[in-house]
């Protein structure tokens, strides 16, 4: 694996440095306080094609790999975390999910809005009494001719409000059955499904989490993303590529806070001297530094290795796990770097921790990345 940076990474950097300088910086204290979603951010990084980073240039998209993807979410994420979380989301969950499994017909219907961001898409697997054990699932689609008829809800979803389109998991099979779920694509202002609450978070505020609930809610045949049956087995899959952007998003949160840390700490003076000449000091950005570029090179190899179409389960379940471990214990001593400050919101260090705890739980929290990559090397 070559580690420089391509041209390609590079210039997806700047762009969004660039860009975030402009667009994001002067209002993510404002959306972060009154937890606002916001969608024209999502149509100007639509725009950039960086909503379609991973989808062919045939639909829309800008025909990347994983390499450029990771970048696009960690440089995101060094700005504001509920950027990255929604920029990711979208792309490798609903997006990603279609680009996966859908057949010729749903991709060229679907692709194009969402690779744009003229539709803003969300995912569905997380039930309220489910959590990470989806073979339990009470939201069921029963056949009625044509039609699957779905009652239930799920939460926790990223753009469960605001989005235009969302890729659902529901039983169609027996409880328990791994091959009883079935992946749906489903339109806002489809009858019987809506947003329910919406929640008012610690962290990653200014990405909108909500319930989705379905009365009645009847899809036709058509709504399908490949066989009846085969949505958890598809949902593993979409996961695995799902992990790579929690490894990317926590990377960008812990580079983030390292760099607020370290530009702090050789501004602020104590006993005549900066505080980063103080081994106390010194020392914790040595081990933030190495841990994150430790993080680094767990996330970009399993990048690499999506690329390359190789199995990637475990790599991205061990770059999830490490990363978002990083973000938090990285975040946590920029709070002690900056002191009495870093407990303030005058200052960046507090979002940082507020953010990174997210890391640790989403696509699966760090005791199921575990289990995931003990089974692999169990086997």
């Amino acid at each position: 694996m070559d580690f420089k940076a391509t041209e390609n990474q590079r210039m997806i950097a700047d762009m969004i440095r660039e860009f975030g300088a402009k667009q994001i910086k002067p209002k993510m204290r404002e959306w972060d306080d009154s937890q606002e979603f916001p969608v024209e951010i999502f149509k100007q990084l639509g725009e950039l094609g960086l909503m379609g980073v991973l989808v062919p240039t045939e639909y829309g998209g800008s025909g990347f790999g994983y390499l450029e993807y990771v970048t696009a979410i960690a440089e995101l994420s060094k700005i504001d975390g509920s950027i990255g979380l929604s920029m990711a989301a979208h792309n490798s969950l609903c997006t990603g999910h279609i680009l996966q499994f859908g057949n010729e017909a749903q991709k060229q219907k679907y692709l194009p809005k969402l690779a744009t961001a003229e539709w803003i898409g969300a995912w569905g697997l997380t039930e309220p009494n489910t959590g990470s054990d989806a073979g339990n699932m009470r939201t069921v689609a029963v056949q009625d001719g044509d039609y699957w008829v779905i009652n239930g809800a799920k939460n926790f979803i990223t753009h469960g409000k605001s989005g235009n389109v969302a890729v659902v998991i529901v039983r169609t099979g027996e409880v328990g059955d791994s091959h009883g779920m079935t992946a749906f694509v489903i339109e806002k202002g489809t009858p019987g499904f809506s947003a329910g609450r919406k929640e008012d978070k610690m962290g990653m505020r200014a990405s909108e989490t909500t319930e989705l609930i379905f009365q009645d809610c009847r899809i036709h045949k058509d709504q399908i993303l490949g066989n009846v049956g085969e949505g958890f087995i598809q949902s593993m899959k979409v996961l695995d590529g799902g992990r790579i952007s929690i490894a990317a998003l926590s990377l960008g949160i812990a580079q983030g806070a390292f760099e607020a840390a370290l530009a702090y700490s050789q501004e602020r003076h104590q006993f005549d001297k900066p505080i980063s000449s103080f081994q106390g000091i010194a020392f914790k950005l040595a081990d933030m530094a190495t841990e994150i570029e430790a993080a680094s090179l767990l996330t970009y190899q399993a990048a690499d290795m999506k690329n390359r179409g190789l199995n990637v389960n475990k790599e991205s379940a061990m770059a999830k796990l490490y990363a978002s471990e990083v973000a938090v214990r990285t975040a946590n001593e920029g709070v002690q770097i900056f002191g009495g400050y870093g407990f303030t919101k005058d200052y960046p260090a507090e979002k940082y921790y507020r953010d990174s705890k997210l890391c640790t739980i989403g696509e699966g929290t760090s005791e199921i990345q575990k289990l995931v990559i003990s089974r692999a090397i169990l086997k």
